[in-house]
């Protein structure tokens, strides 16, 4: 929760101190991710449009009959297009693969079950890069078929927000 509340109050510094925000692009960005899990996330751009993705994301949940935790490794080829009416904004859209080891109990349906699989994700979301600050913002969603091992196919609940520094 702390994290969350200087997640809250750093943005809203950047929001306020930034009044004249314009589009600026940027090759690299390297930071945090929130959402289903926690992570750290490379972005590269190969062009004004194409950019390639890495996300190492951990998740761990629960106690008793109800408690596991993955380790997900996914790689992701993005295309963005700029939104014309904001500068700095962007919708991207993609693919790429994930292999990711999971292990725990669920419920009393497969108690202490452990397993590795891979997938192939699909990514939705909005990139904002601010002006006169080495940050950017996404938000995404990355619908997910997993392939082999314990908990086989779509998995639609993978996505979050990403704060980088770039450079």
């Amino acid at each position: 929760m702390k994290k969350l509340k200087l997640l809250l109050l750093l943005t809203g510094f950047i929001f306020i101190s930034n009044n004249l925000l314009e589009a600026q692009t940027y090759n690299n960005g390297i930071g945090l991710r929130f959402g289903w899990g926690y992570g750290l996330t490379f972005k590269h751009f190969m062009n004004d449009k194409a950019a390639l993705e890495g996300i190492l994301n951990y998740r761990s949940y629960g106690s008793g009959t109800y408690d596991y935790s993955y380790f997900r490794i996914s790689a992701l080829y993005l295309i963005h297009n700029p939104i014309s009416s904001v500068e700095g904004l962007q919708w991207y859209y993609g693919g790429g693969l994930m292999f990711q080891s999971w292990g725990g109990a669920f419920n009393d349906f497969q108690p202490g079950v452990s397993t590795t699989n891979f997938g192939i994700m699909g990514a939705l979301g909005l990139d904002y890069k601010f002006n006169g600050a080495p940050i950017s913002i996404t938000v995404d969603w990355l619908p997910t078929i997993i392939i082999g091992g314990y908990l086989s196919g779509f998995g639609g609940e993978a996505g979050g927000l990403a704060i980088r520094y770039t450079f």
